[in-house]
């Protein structure tokens, strides 16, 4: 990438959340540039949530139409370890291999990120979640808020997803109600 193209420097703030891991994901983003601050989120339905944690960097990046300097801010050690401790390095090196020789999970969004990469200057801030960080927390609200949205739009895919758990041997104590579940996630009891 060439400096001169650079026209910006912002800041990218990201998260990613899971109800169920996996199961129904969220992500949020928030970008700053001097006083300007865009949020936005989305939801998927099956996921992980280290997938979500990614697809918000993405998602970040993506909605730069220029060529940037960003400070990237994230709770995610996953994502901000796979750079500044040079794991993403060592994957490309070894056929997108870990350590321990496994397949690297997630490929396909770690070569979309490498991508926009080339677009870009990255710096990735490690953040601790669920702190004192302002606009991390604020993209968690927005990932949690994702995910609510969804089931609330698509109450199936909880059944669906009480049906895969059941599939595959994990037990839940008990089937969790639409109720029970919006509880959990800080929502309206909408009976």
């Amino acid at each position: 990438m060439d400096n001169n193209q650079i026209k910006y420097d912002v800041a990218i703030y990201t998260d990613g959340a899971c109800s169920g891991n996996p199961g129904i994901g969220g992500w949020g983003v928030v970008i700053t540039l001097d006083n300007f601050v865009k949020e936005f989120c989305g939801a998927e339905p099956e996921t992980t949530n280290n997938r979500m944690e990614l697809l918000a960097v993405i998602m970040g990046l993506k909605a730069l139409k220029f060529p940037c300097n960003v400070k990237l801010f994230s709770d995610s050690a996953y994502v901000v370890n796979a750079f500044n401790e040079k794991w993403i390095d060592s994957w490309q090196r070894n056929g997108w291999r870990n350590a321990q020789k496994d397949e690297v999970k997630n490929k396909d969004l770690w070569q979309q990120l490498l991508e926009l990469m080339n677009t870009h200057s990255v710096e990735f801030v490690k953040v601790k979640g669920h702190a004192d960080n302002e606009l991390n927390n604020r993209c968690d609200q927005l990932a949690t808020s994702s995910i609510k949205k969804y089931i609330e739009e698509h109450p199936e895919a909880v059944a669906n997803t009480d049906q895969k758990a059941t599939d595959t041997d994990k037990k839940p104590t008990h089937k969790i109600t639409q109720a029970e579940f919006n509880d959990l996630i800080g929502g309206e009891n909408n009976d």
